[in-house]
């Protein structure tokens, strides 16, 4: 009973926060969905990308049940798991990664948590595990992108949030007004340790 209602639990917090990772894109230009935001590239499509490619490999690869069709490279020295190439459209990205959420969705419907799994590009003995682990190892990774997304989004446009229903209206007065309290804050942490 406990394994049924474990694997319900993080199946469930996944598929929430798959969602929440796309809905970053919502309303965004080609542009912006794909610029890099940060010094070492990251990109809200690029996220979404990686996220793909890491649930098809560890629900595919890992169990003996690998994707039908063909992958992205993954992990290769130019990070191209992390970025969509010009050509690379993104309908395409988000097309993959919803058979990713399929081909992933039927792998844990259709072993228990204890069912036995190999992760190759894992050292020994931590290679040997089971779905109970991977399916924690790949929610931590797709909370990890989320959360990378909520930042990058935030910075382009304001918008925050988890879902549509729970996103408010940006009150940019009141934003400047609670960002200026955290910097004086700040400004006196700093001070108070200059003094000390």
């Amino acid at each position: 009973m406990i394994d049924e209602f474990a694997k319900d639990t993080l199946h469930g917090r996944l598929r929430r926060d798959r969602e929440a990772l796309l809905w970053k894109l919502d309303g965004l230009s080609e542009y912006d969905a794909r610029r890099p935001l940060t010094a070492t590239g990251t990109n809200l499509l690029g996220l979404v990308k990686h996220v793909a490619t890491v649930e098809v490999r560890y629900f595919g690869e890992v169990f003996g049940r690998p994707s039908p069709e063909p992958l992205p490279r993954w992990q290769e020295s130019d990070g191209s798991d992390l970025w969509a190439t010009g050509d690379e459209t993104r309908d395409q990205v988000i097309g993959f990664y919803r058979r990713t959420w399929d081909h992933a969705d039927a792998t844990i419907d259709a072993l228990p948590l204890d069912a036995p799994g190999l992760v190759p590009w894992w050292p020994e003995p931590h290679a040997r595990t089971n779905l109970f682990a991977v399916m924690v190892h790949v929610l931590g990774e797709c909370v990890r992108h989320a959360g990378h997304a909520d930042i990058l989004r935030e910075n382009l446009d304001g918008r925050t949030g988890l879902r549509p229903e729970h996103e408010g209206r940006i009150d940019a007065e009141a934003r400047a007004s609670h960002r200026a309290r955290i910097e004086r804050a700040a400004r006196t942490a700093a001070g108070a340790e200059a003094e000390a």
